[in-house]
Formats: C-alpha cells, structure tokens, sequence
C-alpha cells in the first residue's frame, strides 16, 4: 500500500504540471483579456492594470513567475475581485461546492447500489427490466436537462422546494438530486453486473451447500467482491460530481466554487480560473488515489499488480 501510495503521488507531480501549463497557454491564446471590458477607462490606465500584474512583459517571463508563485503556494490576485487573493475565493465557494458534490455521491450510492442488487436477484424478471429501464431513462438525461424538469414539477407546480438559494436544508435537494440521479444510474448497471458475475462464482455454491441463509451469502460472500466494478468507477464518479457541479451551480444559482469558475472564465480572470483548475485538478487526483487505495484494499492482487 505505501508503494502504492508513493506511486502515486509521483505521478501526480507531472500531471499538475502539465495541465498548469495547458491552461496557462490556452488563457493567453484565448481572444480577449482581463481588462478589456473595463468600461471608461482611459488606455494609460488600463496600461498601468496590465503593469501591476505583469501582463506587460512577455509570456515566457510570465509563466516563469506563475511557476515560481505556484511552487510557494501562491495563486495570485484576482483580476476581477480588487483586494481579493485567489485562495480566498476558493475557500469562500468550496464548502458549498463539495457539499453538493458530496450528497450527490451518497444519492448515487444509496440509490444505485440496492437497485443493482435488486436487479440482479430479479434476473430476467420485471424487477430487473424495471431497474434498468430507470437506469438508462437516468443515463440519457443530462443535469442540464432534468435540472428544469425537476424545477418545473417540484418548485413551479407543486411547491415544495424553494428554485434558487442555499441556505436551508431543502435547498440542496433539487441539486443534489440533478447531480446525484445521473450517477445512481451508472452505478446500477455496475452493481447488476457484478452481482450477476459473483453469485456464479464456486465460493457462493458453497457458502450455499454448507447452509448459509441467503441474506448472509448476499451481504457477507456476494456484496464486497461485486462493488469492485462500482469502486472502480469511484474516480471517474467523483471527477464527474465535480465537472457537473459547475452546470448545476449555474442553474440553481448557487454561491459555489463552479460558478466562481463559470464567471472568472467569462470575465478572463486569468489568476482565478488557473487556481480553481489546478484545485480542482489537485482534487480528482486525490479521489482516483482514494479510489486505487480502496481497491488495493478490496483486491489485494490489484496492490500486488502496482507494485
């Protein structure tokens, strides 16, 4: 595990690396700039601005101080928040960010795991068929589009939720469920199938043979070998929470770190979208190393393989 684990990390260094520069490129390439909408301002004004944040002197000179500044932790000014430092912009909007990205993962799971199981013990049944009709009508619809569905039914007609805002306990629902439903249904097909696959397995004939209950072979022998597809998929699940979070913090308006990002791009806020990149970046490497530690954990031949 500790080979692993500094395996990892290892690799990690080069993949900041390289998306901090991807990033730093494309801003610069990108049309436009951080000033340009600045209204009434006279051009030796706007000289000085450029002045003050070293986008007067050539891009070379520019990414070797942006190196430098990221090696000391250091992200910079916003160029649209005067008095305002990158890092504390991202620490006003993550809580909220991470919050939604985290009910929506417990929604995922709470709801796609049983309902996998459940389809696999009704193979071939109406209850499987159900499960995953559910499961691709969630696949096939994007955040975007059952985030106005759900809007339009339970805050519109029915008025049970509020449509904008974060601040009581009701408003995270509608979020949480746009973002979490997507996933719920991923998981279903990975937890049918890798029931399906185990309850074949020899072990489980003879956990049978030797008169174990059937709640006990599909909880204690079944379950744990076949969320191993559904751990697997936790990475890419959790990068997934966390790109679709800035869709749905835009719909529902809300105070988090994706629509900070949202309007800094928009506004070619140039430190503040290469801070909340590099967070994010710094953030799903972190959950795809959690997701190799599990199943390191779960499949000790998986830790042996990456050794």
């Amino acid at each position: 595990m500790r080979q692993l684990l500094l395996r990892r990390l290892a690799q990690a260094i080069p993949t900041i690396w390289v998306i901090a520069t991807l990033t730093f490129v494309l801003l610069r390439l990108a049309p436009g700039g951080p000033f340009d909408e600045e209204v009434e301002v006279p051009d030796e004004i706007r000289a000085q601005m450029a002045a003050h944040y070293g986008l007067d002197q050539p891009l070379p000179l520019q990414y070797l101080r942006f190196l430098g500044n990221l090696l000391r932790g250091d992200l910079g000014p916003s160029f649209k928040y005067p008095g305002w430092n990158v890092h504390e912009l991202i620490a006003q909007g993550i809580p909220v960010s991470l919050e939604l990205g985290l009910l929506a993962m417990i929604v995922a799971f709470a709801l796609g795991i049983p309902a996998g199981i459940i389809a696999a013990l009704c193979h071939r049944r109406i209850g499987d068929s159900a499960v995953m009709l559910f499961a691709l009508l969630g696949i096939c619809l994007p955040s975007f589009v059952l985030a106005p569905l759900l809007l339009l039914v339970f805050s519109s007609w029915l008025g049970w939720f509020q449509p904008l805002g974060w601040s009581t306990a009701g408003d995270r629902v509608l979020p949480m469920l746009t973002l979490g439903l997507f996933y719920a249904a991923y998981i279903a097909r990975l937890s049918r199938s890798g029931m399906l696959e185990v309850l074949q397995q020899d072990y489980i004939r003879t956990a049978r043979a030797k008169g174990a209950s059937e709640h006990r072979v599909i909880l204690i022998h079944a379950t744990r070998t076949a969320l191993y597809p559904v751990v697997t998929f936790l990475g890419p699940a959790f990068a997934g929470v966390i790109s679709g979070s800035f869709v749905i913090e835009t719909i529902f308006f809300l105070p988090g770190l994706g629509t900070q990002f949202v309007n800094a791009a928009l506004n070619r806020d140039y430190t503040m979208v290469m801070g909340t990149v590099l967070f994010y970046a710094a953030l799903i490497l972190a959950f795809n190393l959690l997701a190799d530690l599990i199943q390191a954990w779960l499949q000790p031949k998986t830790r042996d393989a990456n050794r």
